[in-house]
């Protein structure tokens, strides 16, 4: 894979004891040094304009003179320093080359993946929390809008935590979908499956809050049964996943069940689907707080397209998992 790499992204300094702090990029990198097919594209800032585009001027203003005073705690759990705001533009622009390259048609081992940080999928249009201040999933798929590049946007999320802040900025929109498998119940208390959209998107949210404990084979039937029949529907130029590794069975702030092999297999997954509705394929860093199993996560996901063929669960999904999707089946008129 092709990976966007900055060290900008490390100048956004949470503190010692922040699970969201540079040792993150860090660690993924050292856990690809032993990986073949490995590159690093450092690519330009998300201009200002770009940002504006999915946040209000105010809010984004704000952000600005926020981290040139010094930062701080934005709110007890979202912290910025002085070099936030310069992170924030990096890991955006990244976001947006990931999608420039999906849509360009690299495939396969060029795949491009953005490694940024801080994190996006929180951010909502005027206001930053749980970690992140501008939406960088957001930004590319905007970008890649308003460029002309793209008239339909897939953005599937299997971060964990649900990313309120993209189903935010795209609720009442047709021409971005917003796919989330997330944990039930966990922070930000969104992501319920009768959040399907408003207007002109309504069916254009899909969410999946599937049971502590879930693990690889809830996953997987969660794409099969409902992603990948409401993909096919949509028909979008290009799938974005806000890829987050929180989900892992030994990550410290989830109770989720995904082993290393499960991102393999998400991976093989969603290559899949875009190589099936013929549309671009990019990947974009969210969560993951356990050092070893998100640097497992990340080599997991290049060895996929590295050509490693992945190795199907034997268990079964949890017992909640199966009416939660047919329930949604039935709401997504997928029967």
């Amino acid at each position: 894979m092709r990976f966007g790499y900055s060290e900008a992204c490390l100048d956004h300094d949470t503190g010692d004891r922040h699970p969201e702090n540079p040792d993150r990029l860090r660690a993924i990198k050292e856990g690809l040094k032993r990986k073949h097919g490995v590159e690093y594209v450092e690519s330009d800032p998300a201009p200002r304009a770009a940002i504006d585009a999915v946040h209000d001027s105010g809010y984004v203003d704000e952000i600005v003179d926020f981290c040139a005073s010094g930062g701080g705690n934005w709110d007890p759990d979202t912290v910025a320093s002085d070099g936030t705001w310069d992170a924030a533009r990096a890991a955006a622009g990244q976001a947006q080359w990931a999608a420039e390259e999906a849509l360009a048609g690299s495939p396969g081992r060029d795949t491009p993946f953005a490694l940024g940080r801080p994190p996006g999928h929180h951010a909502v249009y005027d206001d930053a929390m749980g970690f992140c201040f501008v939406n960088n999933v957001a930004v590319a798929a905007q970008s890649a809008l308003d460029d002309g590049d793209a008239d339909r946007v897939a953005i599937f999320d299997w971060d964990v935590h649900h990313g309120n802040g993209t189903q935010d900025i795209f609720l009442d929109r047709g021409d971005v979908l917003y796919a989330s498998i997330h944990e039930d119940g966990l922070y930000p208390g969104t992501g319920d499956e009768t959040e399907i959209g408003e207007g002109d998107g309504e069916g254009a949210t899909l969410n999946v809050p599937l049971p502590a404990g879930a693990g690889d084979a809830d996953f997987l039937l969660a794409i099969d049964d409902l992603l990948a029949p409401v993909l096919d529907r949509f028909d979008p130029d290009l799938l974005l996943i806000s890829a987050g590794f929180d989900a892992h069975r030994h990550d410290p702030i989830s109770r989720m069940r995904v082993s290393s092999e499960g991102y393999a297999l998400l991976a093989d997954r969603v290559r899949t689907l875009a190589g099936e509705i013929d549309a671009g394929l990019g990947f974009v860093l969210e969560g993951g707080y356990g050092l070893d199993t998100l640097a497992e996560g990340v080599a997991m996901v290049h060895e996929t397209f590295d050509g490693r063929p992945p190795i199907e669960p034997e268990k079964e999904p949890e017992e909640k998992s199966v009416p939660l999707v047919e329930d949604l089946r039935e709401r997504f008129d997928l029967d």
